[in-house]
């Protein structure tokens, strides 16, 4: 109904006719509810033990997940709240690449928590307030708790990969592919004033159904997935010099049309032989420099196929521009724009180059590059949707591995760390006191949640864990102590080596506190005339009809 206020008597109308609105305390608990909802979506699927989504898209494309991004990022939500939710797993995901669900779940529950405050009359502000203070006090815990991780710890640095792999359908041979991320972000990184810098992006991750996921292979290269241009070329050169064209291997064609004439077939003929001729030079020139392979961004001209299967040169055409940045990286090769600049300085090297079939596809592998700062992940799999799953959880681990190596610390999994910032929450909110005090404890029971789902997913009691829990962490020793999902009941998470990045959990705790405080502060909703949208459809409708008259 539209807005209205009285003006002397006169009602006086504020929005446009079929504006909805709802206020205050009815605009909170709607929007709590819809942030709880996604929350109770994703909440299933934390830990090792939790379950997995199947996601059907207009289009009838099946995606089967746990992954708290991939789920959400798939879901078609509607409601603005529901849409702001989705935002924080992505902002998660690409933030720190892990603990998507983690996130989620922390909003929901801090909102669920705030939700009984408002019933005793907390006013949101102070709900807000004290829940920034709880969020800086969890992230100085995380900050003391930490711990320190030398980057040449390998086996702690597959640690951290296989706990971000425990939930996923690789679960089992999670130690296999901890290995394969461990090796590939170690290669790719890179020091820069003092501190390490791991582009995720310079790992290329190739997926081809068929064979198992044991087949899945780092290559310290790139494949690249083209085939050779021209049957009589070789298949597989050995101690490859290759260069990287940016330039097509065809003759210009003038950017105006031009028109030229021939009045004898001998001028016919001369014409044909000059650009043969042409051609024969641009080949001439990469055979001098040595050259025995070539990528090409652009296209390559049937005659200088020829030219370069007859010169014993292997060629690739139309190859990706992302592919030509990674071979530089990876073979030490310029990328020229020019064929005239082809030189033996500009080629890089690789101990083979071959072309291999993959999955009834024809694929070619640069191998045994000198220290490339580019590698490749080939990963295979039973089924479809089994290797895109394979490929959303080597991608976890990969970024868990590089928050690590960027800010080298980690705390222990399976809830510990929240079951100690749980503890340190309420010590902390007696000294606050006042009413802050019950938003810090609501904070504390919020994140005390995360061990609780992973206990509740795992089947077990979630109340006789908890009170374990809380006791074993009286105990400063024990404040390893987390939800053993395998064997039931408490485990020490740092002897069973089950380890997270600490930038995944800051993160998680930082991003869920601000969502959840910016959802608390809105009390208004104000949407738009739904007769607006009709008739805006209505219009469309119309001018897409007479553009279809006018072309019939």
């Amino acid at each position: 109904m539209a807005s209205v206020a009285q003006l002397g008597g006169v009602p006086v109308l504020i929005l446009k006719e079929g504006s909805t609105r709802q206020t205050g305390r009815e605009a909170l608990h709607l929007n709590i509810m819809v942030a709880r909802a996604i929350a109770e979506t994703v909440k299933t699927t934390l830990g090792p033990k939790g379950m997995d989504k199947m996601l059907i898209d207009t289009l009838g494309d099946i995606t089967i997940s746990n992954d708290g991004a991939t789920i959400l990022d798939e879901m078609d939500v509607q409601h603005p709240v529901a849409k702001l939710m989705v935002e924080v797993a992505k902002a998660q995901d690409k933030e720190v690449g892990d603990g998507t669900t983690t996130a989620v779940v922390l909003t929901g529950e801090l909102l669920k928590e705030a939700e009984r405050l408002l019933d005793r009359n907390i006013h949101p502000t102070i709900i807000v307030s004290g829940y920034k203070k709880a969020m800086e006090k969890a992230r100085e815990v995380i900050r003391q708790k930490a711990i320190k991780v030398s980057l040449d710890d390998v086996e702690t640095l597959k640690k951290v990969a296989a706990t971000s792999m425990r939930s996923k359908a690789v679960a089992a041979l999670r130690d296999y592919f901890a290995e394969l991320a461990v090796k590939a972000v170690k290669q790719v990184a890179e020091e820069v004033d003092g501190q390490i810098r791991v582009d995720i992006d310079n790992i290329q991750v190739i997926k081809k159904k068929g064979g198992a996921f044991l087949d899945t292979q780092l290559v310290y290269g790139i494949i690249v997935d083209k085939e050779v241009v021209h049957p009589a070329m070789p298949k597989r050169v050995e101690k490859a010099k290759i260069a990287l064209l940016d330039a097509p291997l065809e003759v210009e064609k003038t950017e105006i049309d031009a028109e030229i004439r021939i009045s004898s077939p001998e001028q016919m003929q001369q014409f044909l032989e000059e650009e043969e001729k042409i051609l024969k030079e641009m080949v001439e020139k990469i055979k001098e420099s040595g050259a025995n392979v070539v990528f090409c961004q652009k296209g390559i001209d049937d005659v200088a196929q020829y030219y370069l299967a007859k010169a014993g040169i292997l060629a690739v055409r139309r190859v990706k521009k992302s592919d030509m940045e990674k071979l530089a990286r990876a073979t030490g090769a310029k990328i020229l724009t020019r064929v005239e600049d082809v030189t033996p300085e500009a080629l890089g090297t690789a101990e083979l180059v071959e072309e291999r079939k993959v999955a009834d596809e024809k694929m070619v592998f640069v191998e045994g590059c000198p220290n490339p700062k580019s590698v490749t992940i080939l990963v295979r799999g039973g089924f479809e949707r089994a290797v895109d799953e394979a490929e959303r959880s080597l991608k976890d681990a990969l970024h868990a591995v590089a928050d690590v190596l960027k800010h080298p610390y980690i705390v222990p999994g399976g809830g510990a760390v929240e079951a100690e910032i749980a503890r340190e929450l309420r010590k902390y909110a007696t000294e606050v006191g006042g009413k802050e005090q019950l938003a810090i404890e609501a904070f504390a029971n919020a994140i005390e949640a995360i061990p609780r789902i992973l206990a509740e997913n795992a089947g077990l009691d979630p109340i006789d864990i908890m009170a374990d829990l809380r006791s074993a962490h009286e105990d400063p020793s024990k404040w390893g102590y987390g939800v053993d999902v395998v064997n039931g009941g408490i485990a020490d998470m740092i002897a069973q080596g089950i380890f997270e990045p600490a930038a995944v959990k800051e993160h998680a705790i930082k991003i869920a506190t601000e969502a959840a405080s910016m959802i608390l502060r809105i009390d208004d909703i104000i949407s738009a005339s739904k007769l607006e949208e009709k008739k805006e459809e209505k219009k469309k409708e119309e001018g897409e009809e007479k553009e279809k008259s006018e072309f019939d």
